[in-house]
Protein backbone atom coordinates (compact mmCIF):
# COMPACT_ATOMS: atom_id res chain seq x y z
CA UNK A 1 0.00 0.00 0.00
CA UNK A 2 2.88 2.27 0.39
CA UNK A 3 4.46 1.73 -2.22
CA UNK A 4 1.01 2.35 -4.49
CA UNK A 5 0.49 6.01 -2.42
CA UNK A 6 4.13 6.86 -3.39
CA UNK A 7 3.11 6.41 -7.27
CA UNK A 8 0.49 8.21 -7.21
CA UNK A 9 1.91 10.83 -5.04
CA UNK A 10 4.64 11.37 -8.06
CA UNK A 11 1.33 11.08 -11.15
CA UNK A 12 -0.14 13.75 -9.23
CA UNK A 13 2.80 16.35 -8.64
CA UNK A 14 2.30 17.73 -12.09
CA UNK A 15 -1.55 19.22 -11.15
CA UNK A 16 -0.19 20.00 -7.72
CA UNK A 17 2.28 22.79 -8.09
CA UNK A 18 0.78 25.02 -10.23
CA UNK A 19 -2.68 25.19 -8.67
CA UNK A 20 -0.91 25.63 -5.47
CA UNK A 21 1.66 28.19 -7.08
CA UNK A 22 -1.60 30.16 -8.59
CA UNK A 23 -3.47 30.58 -5.45
CA UNK A 24 0.03 32.45 -4.45
CA UNK A 25 -0.10 34.66 -6.99
CA UNK A 26 -3.64 35.67 -7.32
CA UNK A 27 -4.88 35.56 -3.53
CA UNK A 28 -6.77 32.73 -4.11
CA UNK A 29 -7.14 29.65 -1.96
CA UNK A 30 -4.15 27.45 -2.36
CA UNK A 31 -5.93 24.05 -3.83
CA UNK A 32 -4.50 21.07 -4.20
CA UNK A 33 -5.61 18.41 -6.99
CA UNK A 34 -5.09 15.08 -6.26
CA UNK A 35 -5.69 12.69 -8.80
CA UNK A 36 -3.96 9.69 -10.91
CA UNK A 37 -5.52 10.15 -13.64
CA UNK A 38 -3.91 11.67 -17.00
CA UNK A 39 -5.81 13.68 -19.69
CA UNK A 40 -7.59 11.40 -22.03
CA UNK A 41 -10.00 12.48 -24.95
CA UNK A 42 -11.69 15.30 -25.70
CA UNK A 43 -13.37 16.42 -22.83
CA UNK A 44 -14.21 20.53 -21.52
CA UNK A 45 -14.17 22.35 -23.91
CA UNK A 46 -14.42 19.59 -26.26
CA UNK A 47 -15.59 18.84 -29.98
CA UNK A 48 -16.71 22.57 -30.34
CA UNK A 49 -14.90 25.20 -28.60
CA UNK A 50 -16.86 28.59 -28.13
CA UNK A 51 -19.66 26.78 -30.12
CA UNK A 52 -23.36 27.09 -28.78
CA UNK A 53 -26.55 25.63 -30.93
CA UNK A 54 -29.87 27.30 -28.61
CA UNK A 55 -33.00 26.07 -29.56
CA UNK A 56 -36.46 27.44 -28.69
CA UNK A 57 -39.79 25.94 -28.87
CA UNK A 58 -42.95 27.78 -27.99
CA UNK A 59 -45.23 24.60 -27.51
CA UNK A 60 -41.99 22.39 -25.02
CA UNK A 61 -44.00 23.39 -21.55
CA UNK A 62 -47.02 24.47 -20.72
CA UNK A 63 -46.92 27.73 -18.43
CA UNK A 64 -50.57 26.96 -16.23
CA UNK A 65 -49.75 23.48 -15.55
CA UNK A 66 -45.79 22.99 -16.40
CA UNK A 67 -46.62 20.03 -18.08
CA UNK A 68 -43.94 18.62 -20.87
CA UNK A 69 -44.75 18.40 -24.89
CA UNK A 70 -42.56 15.43 -25.18
CA UNK A 71 -43.26 15.53 -29.26
CA UNK A 72 -41.70 19.01 -29.02
CA UNK A 73 -38.64 18.29 -26.61
CA UNK A 74 -37.57 14.77 -29.48
CA UNK A 75 -38.08 17.88 -31.67
CA UNK A 76 -35.61 20.54 -29.99
CA UNK A 77 -32.89 17.68 -29.33
CA UNK A 78 -32.67 16.54 -32.87
CA UNK A 79 -32.50 20.05 -33.79
CA UNK A 80 -29.73 21.08 -31.56
CA UNK A 81 -27.63 17.61 -31.90
CA UNK A 82 -27.79 18.13 -35.72
CA UNK A 83 -26.99 21.37 -35.90
CA UNK A 84 -24.10 21.33 -33.17
CA UNK A 85 -22.90 18.06 -35.08
CA UNK A 86 -23.33 19.17 -38.69
CA UNK A 87 -24.99 16.38 -39.07
CA UNK A 88 -28.15 15.50 -41.11
CA UNK A 89 -29.24 12.64 -39.34
CA UNK A 90 -29.94 12.54 -35.67
CA UNK A 91 -28.22 9.14 -35.37
CA UNK A 92 -25.20 10.03 -36.66
CA UNK A 93 -24.86 12.96 -34.29
CA UNK A 94 -25.11 11.11 -31.24
CA UNK A 95 -23.10 8.28 -32.48
CA UNK A 96 -20.17 10.74 -33.28
CA UNK A 97 -20.06 11.50 -29.45
CA UNK A 98 -20.67 7.51 -28.29
CA UNK A 99 -20.18 4.27 -28.96
CA UNK A 100 -21.80 0.53 -28.08
CA UNK A 101 -19.71 -0.82 -25.87
CA UNK A 102 -18.97 2.38 -23.96
CA UNK A 103 -20.38 3.46 -20.25
CA UNK A 104 -22.30 6.82 -20.10
CA UNK A 105 -23.23 8.32 -17.18
CA UNK A 106 -25.57 11.41 -17.05
CA UNK A 107 -25.44 13.85 -14.80
CA UNK A 108 -28.65 15.44 -14.00
CA UNK A 109 -29.26 18.27 -11.58
CA UNK A 110 -32.21 17.84 -9.19
CA UNK A 111 -31.57 20.31 -6.38
CA UNK A 112 -34.82 22.69 -7.28
CA UNK A 113 -36.67 18.91 -8.16
CA UNK A 114 -39.62 18.95 -8.47
CA UNK A 115 -40.62 22.38 -9.35
CA UNK A 116 -37.16 22.78 -11.73
CA UNK A 117 -35.02 20.10 -12.49
CA UNK A 118 -33.42 18.46 -15.39
CA UNK A 119 -36.81 17.07 -16.39
CA UNK A 120 -37.22 13.33 -17.07
CA UNK A 121 -38.69 14.54 -20.35
CA UNK A 122 -35.42 15.84 -21.37
CA UNK A 123 -33.24 13.06 -19.83
CA UNK A 124 -35.97 10.33 -21.13
CA UNK A 125 -34.82 11.52 -24.78
CA UNK A 126 -31.63 11.76 -24.15
CA UNK A 127 -31.42 7.58 -23.37
CA UNK A 128 -33.08 6.61 -26.00
CA UNK A 129 -30.93 8.50 -28.30
CA UNK A 130 -28.01 6.63 -26.82
CA UNK A 131 -30.00 3.38 -27.10
CA UNK A 132 -30.31 3.95 -30.78
CA UNK A 133 -26.76 4.19 -31.10
CA UNK A 134 -26.43 1.02 -30.08
CA UNK A 135 -25.77 1.51 -26.19
CA UNK A 136 -27.47 -1.21 -24.12
CA UNK A 137 -29.66 0.36 -21.21
CA UNK A 138 -27.28 -1.49 -18.48
CA UNK A 139 -24.48 1.01 -19.85
CA UNK A 140 -26.63 4.11 -18.94
CA UNK A 141 -26.61 5.82 -15.14
CA UNK A 142 -28.93 8.80 -14.42
CA UNK A 143 -27.25 10.19 -11.20
CA UNK A 144 -27.07 13.00 -8.26
CA UNK A 145 -25.17 13.22 -4.87
CA UNK A 146 -28.93 12.87 -3.07
CA UNK A 147 -31.43 10.59 -3.06
CA UNK A 148 -34.17 12.47 -1.81
CA UNK A 149 -33.98 14.98 -4.64
CA UNK A 150 -33.15 12.38 -7.36
CA UNK A 151 -36.52 10.31 -6.15
CA UNK A 152 -38.55 13.05 -6.45
CA UNK A 153 -38.23 13.27 -10.12
CA UNK A 154 -39.26 9.56 -11.28
CA UNK A 155 -36.83 9.19 -14.30
CA UNK A 156 -37.65 5.55 -13.91
CA UNK A 157 -40.85 6.09 -15.75
CA UNK A 158 -39.29 7.59 -18.97
CA UNK A 159 -36.71 5.09 -19.27
CA UNK A 160 -36.46 1.54 -20.61
CA UNK A 161 -35.88 -1.19 -18.06
CA UNK A 162 -31.96 -1.44 -16.93
CA UNK A 163 -31.10 1.70 -16.78
CA UNK A 164 -29.45 2.86 -13.79
CA UNK A 165 -30.75 5.68 -11.48
CA UNK A 166 -28.78 5.91 -8.73
CA UNK A 167 -27.60 8.76 -5.61
CA UNK A 168 -24.00 8.84 -4.54
CA UNK A 169 -24.95 9.76 -1.12
CA UNK A 170 -27.07 6.44 0.79
CA UNK A 171 -27.33 7.78 3.39
CA UNK A 172 -26.81 11.65 3.28
CA UNK A 173 -22.80 12.38 4.35
CA UNK A 174 -21.78 8.49 3.10
CA UNK A 175 -18.44 9.00 2.15
CA UNK A 176 -18.62 5.18 0.29
CA UNK A 177 -19.50 7.09 -2.74
CA UNK A 178 -16.53 8.88 -3.37
CA UNK A 179 -12.90 8.31 -4.50
CA UNK A 180 -10.18 8.52 -1.54
CA UNK A 181 -7.27 9.01 -4.03
CA UNK A 182 -9.26 11.69 -6.21
CA UNK A 183 -9.90 15.14 -4.24
CA UNK A 184 -9.50 18.84 -4.54
CA UNK A 185 -7.95 19.88 -1.09
CA UNK A 186 -7.85 23.47 0.31
CA UNK A 187 -9.16 25.01 3.86
CA UNK A 188 -11.53 28.01 3.01
CA UNK A 189 -12.48 28.73 6.60
CA UNK A 190 -10.75 27.04 8.91
CA UNK A 191 -12.84 23.94 8.70
CA UNK A 192 -12.35 20.48 9.79
CA UNK A 193 -12.45 18.49 6.91
CA UNK A 194 -10.48 20.34 3.97
CA UNK A 195 -11.22 17.39 1.51
CA UNK A 196 -13.60 17.42 -1.37
CA UNK A 197 -13.67 13.78 -3.25
CA UNK A 198 -14.68 13.12 -6.54
CA UNK A 199 -17.50 10.77 -6.91
CA UNK A 200 -16.51 6.76 -7.97
CA UNK A 201 -18.65 6.31 -10.71
CA UNK A 202 -16.77 8.74 -12.28
CA UNK A 203 -13.38 7.61 -11.84
CA UNK A 204 -13.96 3.95 -11.82
CA UNK A 205 -17.04 3.63 -13.96
CA UNK A 206 -18.15 6.04 -16.61
CA UNK A 207 -16.51 6.26 -19.91
CA UNK A 208 -17.97 9.52 -20.85
CA UNK A 209 -20.67 11.91 -19.26
CA UNK A 210 -23.54 13.81 -20.44
CA UNK A 211 -23.88 17.24 -18.28
CA UNK A 212 -27.56 18.08 -18.53
CA UNK A 213 -27.73 21.38 -16.37
CA UNK A 214 -30.79 23.78 -15.80
CA UNK A 215 -30.79 27.46 -15.85
CA UNK A 216 -31.14 28.49 -12.73
CA UNK A 217 -29.81 31.62 -10.37
CA UNK A 218 -27.52 30.85 -7.36
CA UNK A 219 -27.18 33.01 -4.53
CA UNK A 220 -23.71 32.33 -4.40
CA UNK A 221 -22.37 31.28 -7.84
CA UNK A 222 -24.71 33.97 -9.30
CA UNK A 223 -25.88 31.03 -11.97
CA UNK A 224 -26.05 27.38 -11.74
CA UNK A 225 -25.52 26.05 -15.37
CA UNK A 226 -22.87 23.50 -17.05
CA UNK A 227 -20.00 24.08 -14.78
CA UNK A 228 -21.46 24.44 -11.50
CA UNK A 229 -23.44 20.99 -11.90
CA UNK A 230 -20.56 19.52 -13.36
CA UNK A 231 -17.93 20.85 -10.72
CA UNK A 232 -20.55 20.53 -7.25
CA UNK A 233 -22.51 18.00 -8.46
CA UNK A 234 -19.65 15.74 -8.76
CA UNK A 235 -17.60 16.25 -5.52
CA UNK A 236 -18.25 15.83 -1.78
CA UNK A 237 -18.09 18.40 1.08
CA UNK A 238 -18.75 21.35 -1.25
CA UNK A 239 -20.73 23.67 0.59
CA UNK A 240 -18.07 24.67 2.50
CA UNK A 241 -17.13 26.61 0.47
CA UNK A 242 -19.83 29.61 1.88
CA UNK A 243 -19.82 30.84 5.11
CA UNK A 244 -21.55 34.26 5.82
CA UNK A 245 -21.47 36.55 2.96
CA UNK A 246 -18.59 35.22 1.71
CA UNK A 247 -18.19 32.17 -0.83
CA UNK A 248 -15.45 30.76 -2.56
CA UNK A 249 -16.91 29.91 -5.98
CA UNK A 250 -15.35 31.93 -8.00
CA UNK A 251 -12.11 30.11 -7.93
CA UNK A 252 -13.65 26.78 -6.21
CA UNK A 253 -16.46 25.66 -9.33
CA UNK A 254 -13.52 26.15 -12.11
CA UNK A 255 -10.95 24.32 -10.16
CA UNK A 256 -13.42 21.08 -9.23
CA UNK A 257 -14.57 21.43 -13.07
CA UNK A 258 -10.51 20.93 -14.39
CA UNK A 259 -9.46 17.76 -12.50
CA UNK A 260 -8.91 14.84 -14.47
CA UNK A 261 -11.00 11.88 -14.86
CA UNK A 262 -13.91 14.68 -15.05
CA UNK A 263 -12.76 16.89 -17.46
CA UNK A 264 -11.97 14.33 -20.03
CA UNK A 265 -14.90 12.01 -19.70
CA UNK A 266 -17.65 15.22 -19.76
CA UNK A 267 -18.14 15.52 -23.77
CA UNK A 268 -21.43 16.76 -24.00
CA UNK A 269 -23.90 19.12 -22.36
CA UNK A 270 -27.14 19.41 -23.15
CA UNK A 271 -28.93 22.62 -20.83
CA UNK A 272 -32.54 22.21 -20.02
CA UNK A 273 -34.16 25.50 -19.84
CA UNK A 274 -37.42 24.58 -20.14
CA UNK A 275 -38.05 26.12 -16.38
CA UNK A 276 -36.05 27.79 -14.94
CA UNK A 277 -35.49 30.04 -11.69
CA UNK A 278 -34.38 34.02 -11.78
CA UNK A 279 -34.14 34.61 -7.97
CA UNK A 280 -33.74 32.34 -4.43
CA UNK A 281 -31.81 29.57 -6.70
CA UNK A 282 -31.02 26.88 -7.04
CA UNK A 283 -34.19 26.04 -5.33
CA UNK A 284 -37.49 26.45 -5.35
CA UNK A 285 -38.71 28.01 -2.40
CA UNK A 286 -41.49 30.60 -3.97
CA UNK A 287 -42.79 29.52 -6.94
CA UNK A 288 -42.73 33.09 -8.45
CA UNK A 289 -39.41 33.60 -8.86
CA UNK A 290 -39.94 30.51 -11.49
CA UNK A 291 -39.76 31.41 -15.44
CA UNK A 292 -39.95 29.82 -18.60
CA UNK A 293 -37.22 30.32 -21.15
CA UNK A 294 -38.63 27.56 -23.31
CA UNK A 295 -35.32 26.67 -24.68
CA UNK A 296 -32.25 24.03 -24.61
CA UNK A 297 -28.55 24.25 -25.10
CA UNK A 298 -26.37 22.31 -26.35
CA UNK A 299 -22.54 22.35 -26.91
CA UNK A 300 -19.61 21.40 -25.46
CA UNK A 301 -17.85 23.99 -24.18
CA UNK A 302 -19.60 25.21 -20.67
CA UNK A 303 -18.02 28.47 -20.21
CA UNK A 304 -19.68 29.37 -23.25
CA UNK A 305 -22.72 27.81 -22.51
CA UNK A 306 -22.77 30.13 -19.20
CA UNK A 307 -21.30 32.41 -20.34
CA UNK A 308 -25.14 33.35 -22.65
CA UNK A 309 -26.98 31.30 -19.71
CA UNK A 310 -25.44 34.60 -17.39
CA UNK A 311 -27.80 36.64 -20.43
CA UNK A 312 -31.12 34.97 -19.80
CA UNK A 313 -30.63 35.04 -16.01
CA UNK A 314 -29.83 38.60 -16.15
CA UNK A 315 -32.07 40.03 -19.08
CA UNK A 316 -35.00 38.16 -16.71
CA UNK A 317 -34.13 40.17 -13.80
CA UNK A 318 -33.83 43.41 -15.46
CA UNK A 319 -37.50 42.30 -16.37
CA UNK A 320 -38.43 41.55 -12.95
CA UNK A 321 -36.25 45.26 -11.65
CA UNK A 322 -34.42 42.75 -9.37
CA UNK A 323 -30.67 43.35 -8.41
CA UNK A 324 -28.15 42.83 -10.90
CA UNK A 325 -26.68 39.34 -10.85
CA UNK A 326 -23.54 41.22 -11.13
CA UNK A 327 -24.18 43.27 -8.43
CA UNK A 328 -21.50 42.69 -5.45
CA UNK A 329 -22.34 45.12 -2.76
CA UNK A 330 -23.36 44.40 0.76
CA UNK A 331 -25.48 46.72 1.15
CA UNK A 332 -27.60 43.77 -1.47
CA UNK A 333 -27.09 40.75 1.48
CA UNK A 334 -29.99 39.81 3.33
CA UNK A 335 -31.48 36.54 4.24
CA UNK A 336 -35.01 36.99 2.87
CA UNK A 337 -36.42 35.62 -0.38
CA UNK A 338 -37.05 39.35 -1.49
CA UNK A 339 -35.67 39.24 -5.10
CA UNK A 340 -33.23 42.24 -4.26
CA UNK A 341 -31.47 40.62 -1.28
CA UNK A 342 -28.56 37.87 -1.90
CA UNK A 343 -27.42 35.43 0.87
CA UNK A 344 -24.13 35.82 -0.59
CA UNK A 345 -21.54 38.48 -2.37
CA UNK A 346 -22.54 36.68 -5.77
CA UNK A 347 -19.69 35.37 -8.00
CA UNK A 348 -20.58 35.15 -11.50
CA UNK A 349 -17.21 35.66 -12.28
CA UNK A 350 -16.69 31.90 -11.74
CA UNK A 351 -17.63 31.70 -15.36
CA UNK A 352 -14.57 33.69 -16.80
CA UNK A 353 -12.34 32.07 -13.97
CA UNK A 354 -13.63 28.66 -15.57
CA UNK A 355 -12.46 30.10 -18.77
CA UNK A 356 -8.59 30.84 -17.37
CA UNK A 357 -8.00 27.16 -17.03
CA UNK A 358 -8.96 26.30 -20.50
CA UNK A 359 -12.51 25.10 -19.63
CA UNK A 360 -13.87 26.78 -22.47
CA UNK A 361 -14.39 30.48 -24.06
CA UNK A 362 -15.35 33.07 -22.13
CA UNK A 363 -15.59 36.45 -24.53
CA UNK A 364 -18.87 36.21 -25.89
CA UNK A 365 -17.84 38.47 -29.00
CA UNK A 366 -15.99 34.91 -29.75
CA UNK A 367 -18.74 32.73 -28.75
CA UNK A 368 -20.85 31.34 -31.90
CA UNK A 369 -24.19 30.80 -31.26
CA UNK A 370 -26.54 29.49 -33.68
CA UNK A 371 -30.71 29.90 -32.75
CA UNK A 372 -33.08 28.00 -33.99
CA UNK A 373 -36.61 27.55 -33.54
CA UNK A 374 -39.00 24.56 -33.67
CA UNK A 375 -42.37 24.12 -33.19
Amino acid sequence: MQLEIKRRALLQLPVLLPAVLQGREQDIPRYKLITPHAAKGAGMPGRYPARVVTVHSPTCIDESTAQVNQSAVNKMMAAGMTSLTGTKDVRDAWAGFFSPNETVGIKVNCSGAPKVCSRPEVVGEIVRNLVTVGLKPANIWIYERFDDQLESVHYDRFVPAGVHIVAVETPRKSVLGYDPFVYVETDFFGEEDTRSNLVRLVSERFDKIINVPNMKDHGAAGVTGCLKNIAYGNYSNVARSHYREKTNTKTFIGTLASMEPLRSKTVLNVMDGLRGVWHGGPFVKDVKYAFYPKQMKFGTDPVAMDRLLLDVIEDKRKAEDAVSVWNREAKYIGHTLDKNQNLFIREPGHIEYAGTLGLGTYDVKTIQEEVLHVA
